[in-house]
């Protein structure tokens, strides 16, 4: 639904972005993750046919964003991290002119307004001026614009920024509910832990360079050759004492550690070795309450690739793994 093939784009003798190739499947909410000056709003803004590539092309709804960009304009809504004020005009009149701007008909616009200020949770803001909106009723509001014509594919620069938790905590329903109905959603932010819990593909760019993309759990696993378990017991005989001296022998276990209560260690195997272990730590009278695996987040992968001394192996070794 959305692809880059080598996209470069420079401003001057600065490269923004480096041969950036990247596939997003219909229906997937993408996290585009990234630290500011990363390329996270040169890419976006190609894809939405407001610059020209300094080479590459893009793909939007299966058209060509350089030779076919009225098409591809049709198909997006995009959310620029910043808006104009527009004094003076109500909601349902920002939302009117924008759905005129589409050429959407009076009675399509009509019924499409009244749905999203339902959606948005807005209808009675529907008569105040955009100008006297909270900056939580603002960012709705321009989510409502982005949807006005109905379009398959949306393209949010930031769409959090500013918001209090609440107003994140909102925004991050809708998008899971706008998800549910069929959109393909591109999401960018530089937040690591704002896009975790709800997107279901992510990219990593750095300096212009795409360090790793695909389904969140291939991305959070493929920094580790290893799975990290982490064991809780009961207190007493049959507990981390225990758990250790089994753990501890057990072939393909290393970097066993106690803190807090509870061991982590790294495990080299799958799920047959891991129930295997927990298995055996059961029959052997131990009081496990708790055996699950750590994932890594967002922030580990990110530190891990960013390092300056594994740089670039590190987009070597998970360029082999992305889809």
């Amino acid at each position: 639904m959305i692809e880059l093939i080598d996209f470069v784009k420079d401003y001057g003798s600065f490269r923004a972005v480096d041969r950036l190739n990247l596939r997003i499947p219909a229906g997937e909410l993408f996290g585009f993750i990234g630290p500011n000056g990363a390329g996270k709003t040169t890419t976006i803004r190609f894809l939405a046919t407001l610059i020209k590539a300094g080479g590459g092309d893009g793909r939007v709804a299966g058209y060509s964003v350089t030779r076919q960009p009225l098409e591809v304009r049709h198909h997006i809504g995009y959310m620029p991290d910043q808006f104009g004020s527009y004094n003076g005009m109500r909601v349902h009149e920002f939302l009117d002119f924008f759905g005129l701007a589409y050429r959407l008909p009076r009675s399509v616009r009509k019924g499409r307004i009244e749905w999203l200020l339902e959606m948005l949770d807005l209808t009675e803001k529907r008569r105040a001026r955009v100008t006297d909106l909270s900056r939580g009723m603002k960012q709705k509001l321009y989510l409502a614009k982005t949807l006005i014509h109905d379009p398959p594919v949306l393209i949010l620069d930031e769409p959090a920024a500013g918001l209090d938790p609440q107003a994140r905590i909102e925004l991050k329903r809708l998008l899971r509910e706008l998800r549910r109905q069929g959109k393909t959603i591109l999401v960018s932010s530089h937040i690591l832990s704002e896009l975790a819990d709800f997107c279901t593909w992510v990219g990593i760019i750095h300096r212009g360079r795409l360090l790793s993309f695909g389904p969140i759990e291939d991305v959070l696993r493929s920094i580790r050759a290893t799975r990290r378990i982490v064991v809780r017991c009961l207190d007493g005989p049959g507990g981390l004492e225990s758990a250790r001296a089994i753990i501890a022998n057990r072939p393909g276990v290393q970097n066993v550690h106690e803190e807090d209560g509870k061991l982590s260690f790294d495990l080299h195997g799958g799920d047959v070795e891991a129930a295997d272990l927990l298995a055996d730590l059961i029959r052997s009278g131990v009081g496990v309450t708790s055996f699950a695996e750590d994932d890594p987040t967002l922030e580990d992968v990110f530190l891990r690739l960013t390092k300056p001394l594994s740089h670039d192996a590190g987009i070597t070794a998970l360029s082999s793994r992305s889809p």
